[in-house]
C-alpha cells in the first residue's frame, strides 16, 4: 500500500485572520510540503495541474516535480491531475520521460479531463468533446512511450511520420498511468482496456457512487485480460484534520470548511464527514474510517489524503503530516498487509515494473 498526499494548491484566504498567502509563498510552501511528506515517511506526493485562479498547482507539474525530486530521495512523484485533454499528447511524452530520467524513475502520472470549462477554449478545444480528447489524446502518448518510427492520424492534431519521441523512457519502461475519475464510467473502461490503474478521488460524493465505478473499472480489468478483478489497481483520494483530542480538531477545521472554495457554505461538516472520506478527529479516528474504505471498495493499492488546503497555515500543514507520518500511516500500513489476501498486486513502482517486464522476457527467450 503506498500512502501519500495529494495538493491542489489552490490559494485560499484564512477565515481565522482574514490573511491569502501570496503566490510566491503558496508555491514555495508546496515544495516543503513535499519534502515534510518524505521526511515522516510517506510514499507519494502529486500535485494537481490548473491554469486559472485561485489556484497556484503548476500548469506544467514536471517543473514543481523535477525540483522537487532534486530534493529527495525516496519519495514518489505524480500528478493529480495531468490534463490529458488540453495538453500535446508528444509534449507530455517527452516531459514526463524527461522527468522520469531526472527523478530515477520515481515518477508515474494521473491522467484527467480537468472539470474548468473554461479552460479548453484557452487550448483551442472544445469541452464537448472532452470524452473524445481523452480518449484519443491517451491513445497516442500511449503509442509514443512504447513504439518509435510512429505513424499515426487522428482528429484533433497534426498527423505524424515516422516519429520518434525523445528522450525514450527510462529502462524503456514507461511511467505507470492512473486514470483519474470523479464521475465517468468511460474513463473507468479507458483505464481497464490499457490495464491501467483507476484512481477514485472520491472526496466529494457518497461511497456508493464511487463503489459503482471502481465495480466496472475490475470487471473491465478481467474482461480485457489483465487478471483477475481483484488484481486490478485501485487508488482512492481522501481528507482528514487531526489533533490529538477529537474535539479540538472539529473546533479548529468547522470555519476551514466552512468557508473552503468547493464545498463551504454548503452540506454542515458533520454531514460531509458522514457522507465522504473526510475525517475530521483523532488519529485513531482516522485510522478507523481509512481501514473502512477496503470494505467499501476492495483491495487497493494506494491512498492519497488531501491536507494544504482550504487557507490551512503552512504551520498547520506540517503538524498534520508529522501526525499523519508518525500516528497513522504505520498502523495503515500493518493493518493493510495483515488484511490484504495473497495474489493481491503491491502499488506499482518503476523497479517492480522493470522487474515484471525482465521477467516477461526472459519467459519468452525459454
Amino acid at each position: 500500500m503506498q500512502i501519500g498526499i495529494f495538493s491542489v494548491g489552490d490559494l485560499t484566504v484564512d477565515p481565522t485572520n482574514g490573511r491569502e498567502p501570496t503566490e510566491h509563498e503558496r508555491i514555495k510552501a508546496m515544495v516543503t510540503i513535499a519534502k515534510k511528506a518524505e521526511e515522516v515517511g510517506l510514499d507519494v506526493f502529486a500535485t494537481g495541474e490548473h491554469h486559472n485562479p485561485p489556484f497556484v498547482a503548476p500548469a506544467n507539474p514536471t517543473v514543481l516535480l523535477a525540483h522537487i525530486a532534486a530534493q529527495t530521495e525516496r519519495l514518489i512523484l505524480s500528478t493529480s491531475t495531468t490534463l490529458i485533454t488540453t495538453n500535446d499528447p508528444v509534449r507530455l511524452a517527452e516531459d514526463y520521460a524527461y522527468l522520469q530520467h531526472l527523478a530515477d524513475g520515481r515518477v508515474d502520472l494521473m491522467m484527467g479531463r480537468g472539470n474548468t470549462a473554461p479552460v479548453y477554449p484557452w487550448f483551442g478545444k472544445d469541452i464537448a468533446q472532452g470524452l473524445s480528447l481523452a480518449i484519443e489524446n491517451y491513445h497516442l502518448l500511449h503509442k509514443l512511450w512504447r513504439e518509435t518510427d510512429v505513424d499515426w492520424e487522428g482528429r484533433f492534431r497534426t498527423p505524424l511520420t515516422a516519429f520518434t519521441s525523445t528522450p525514450r523512457p527510462l529502462d524503456d519502461v514507461p511511467p505507470f498511468v492512473w486514470h483519474g475519475s470523479i464521475r465517468s464510467p468511460e474513463i473507468a473502461e479507458q483505464a481497464a482496456f490499457y490495464g491501467d490503474g483507476f484512481f477514485a478521488n472520491n472526496i466529494f460524493w457518497p461511497k456508493e457512487h464511487y463503489i459503482r465505478l471502481i465495480n466496472l473499472y475490475r470487471e473491465r480489468f478481467a474482461h480485457y485480460g489483465h487478471g483477475t478483478p481483484e488484481q486490478a489497481i485501485v487508488g482512492l483520494g481522501g481528507q482528514v484534520f487531526m489533533r490529538k483530542n477529537s474535539q479540538d480538531a472539529v473546533d479548529e477545521f468547522r470555519p476551514y470548511f466552512d468557508n473552503a472554495p468547493v464545498y463551504g457554505h454548503g452540506p454542515s461538516l458533520e454531514d460531509f464527514t458522514a457522507q465522504t472520506p473526510l475525517t475530521v478527529g483523532s488519529p485513531q479516528e482516522v485510522i478507523e474510517k481509512t481501514l473502512t474504505f477496503r470494505e467499501f471498495f476492495g483491495d487497493y493499492q494506494r491512498q492519497l489524503f488531501l491536507m494544504d488546503h482550504a487557507g490551512l497555515p503552512l504551520k498547520t500543514v506540517l503538524e498534520q503530516l508529522d501526525l499523519l507520518g508518525e500516528e497513522v500511516v504505520p498502523v495503515l500500513r500493518e493493518e493493510f498487509a495483515k488484511r490484504t489476501p495473497a495474489g493481491v498486486p503491491d502499488a506499482p513502482t518503476h523497479a517492480g515494473l522493470l522487474a515484471a517486464r525482465d521477467a516477461e522476457q526472459k519467459e519468452a527467450t525459454v
